[in-house]
């Protein structure tokens, strides 16, 4: 049972919303016996009902699959706790203002957490005519560049794509940037912290 969905996870989602074994099968147009074998890890639901059993459980299939339900406490969007998803198989970049169950490519997707920029990964941050001019120095051969760089302000996350054999530059506007934040195809994500004092 828990090679795919968690029969504990079921459980606890039937009794979060008051609903007997009974009840979820008649809703499932299954027996209570198929409920319970789920529940306690004796038997599996056919992929055929994922779908019905996660509209009856109010959750998402992702989120049945990944054994985990989400709950976005981040209510007032504040862009300053945004995470980002980076596929590694198309490269999309995903963004929420919040938790979230994300998918790609049918990869289940963890956010990328910052790490603090090392002398590889340095931006090098300049004031040019009411914009920051942002450059790393970094190789951007196909297998190992710079992905994208993105400020991250207040009210949103403005975000620049870069690509392989290209430079690893961007300018984007000041105000309200609070921080940086690059990505790297091998390394992963670093933040960059703006220093007020300096260009």
């Amino acid at each position: 049972m828990n090679q795919y969905v968690t029969g504990a996870m079921i459980k606890r989602l039937r009794e979060g919303r008051g609903l007997t074994q009974h009840q979820l099968a008649e809703k499932m147009n299954v027996s209570d016996k198929a409920i319970s074998k789920w529940e306690t890890g004796r038997g599996y639901p056919d992929l055929s009902l994922i779908e019905p059993l996660s509209a009856a459980l109010g959750i998402s299939v992702i989120e049945l699959f990944a054994g985990r339900d989400v709950v976005n406490t981040n209510r007032t969007s504040n862009m300053l706790k945004t995470a980002l998803y980076v596929c590694p198989i198309c490269g999309n970049v995903i963004q929420s203002t919040g938790p979230a169950v994300v998918s790609c490519c049918g990869l289940a997707l963890p956010p990328l957490e910052a790490e603090s920029e090392d002398e590889a990964h340095r931006l090098q941050i300049k004031r040019v005519e009411g914009e920051f001019y942002v450059t790393i120095p970094h190789d951007m051969s196909k297998t190992h560049h710079i992905s994208f760089i993105a400020a991250v302000r207040d009210d949103g996350i403005e975000l620049k794509k870069l690509y392989p054999e290209g430079g690893a530059e961007a300018r984007f506007g000041i105000s309200g940037t609070r921080f940086f934040l690059s990505y790297c195809n091998r390394h992963g994500l670093f933040k960059t912290t703006i220093r007020r004092s300096g260009s």
